[in-house]
């Protein structure tokens, strides 16, 4: 697998639609994966750590998973299905053994020792990717996803690209986004493509 990092958002020059771009660390290759604008949003408030009068989608999973001491690990995206983009995110969860092994009831629960669960939740990669950047959590993707869907790195364009696509949100209005959105397919190009074959990730 091949850790990747979250370079920016750029706009699709034909299509005006964002794409969030992943690096890998050699800085040679970089994956897009086309999302749709409010994804986009999502994931620049959390690359530039701008605040919110009220919590955002991904900010209120982050408090849930908090909540319920979960902690996210890693992001994985396993596998590209007819240009769509899959993803799994890696949770832990520290469960009492008395929970799992039948321990006995009267031990008080804060002395029984605890053990990490793996947990693997199915995902959208733009919504994995906004909670990777707010958790901390890496990011990794298979080599061979890697080797089908990356480009060639043009470090000037990207530039250009991102300056381009925050002039655009700088631009847009609230109200001109949610007729934008309306506007759309209800079934976006990143997810809502049901894959007709699942793919074990267990292991990974």
């Amino acid at each position: 697998m091949v850790e990747m990092s979250v370079i920016g958002i750029a706009l699709d020059a034909a299509s005006r639609s964002p794409i969030v771009l992943l690096r890998d660390p050699s800085r040679r290759r970089q994956v897009p994966i086309w999302i749709d604008q409010a994804q986009a949003h999502n994931i620049m408030a959390g690359l530039n750590g701008d605040p919110s009068p009220r919590p955002l989608s991904h900010d209120l999973m982050v408090q849930l998973l908090a909540a319920g001491d979960l902690h996210l690990e890693r992001v994985i995206i396993h596998a590209i299905e007819d240009s769509t983009f899959r993803a799994v995110l890696k949770l832990s969860h520290d469960a009492p053994i008395d929970a799992i092994e039948g321990a006995p009831d009267h031990e008080p629960i804060e002395e029984i020792e605890s053990r990490e669960e793996l947990l693997d939740i199915d995902a959208r990669p733009s919504d994995a990717i906004a909670l990777a950047i707010r958790t901390g959590s890496s990011i990794w993707m298979l080599e061979e996803v890697v080797a089908e869907a990356s480009i060639a790195v043009d470090a000037e364009a990207d530039a250009e690209d991102r300056n381009e696509f925050r002039r655009f949100l700088d631009q847009v209005s609230p109200a001109a986004m949610v007729r934008h959105l309306q506007s759309r397919h209800p079934k976006d190009e990143e997810t809502d493509k049901e894959a007709d074959k699942e793919t074990d990730v267990d292991n990974l």
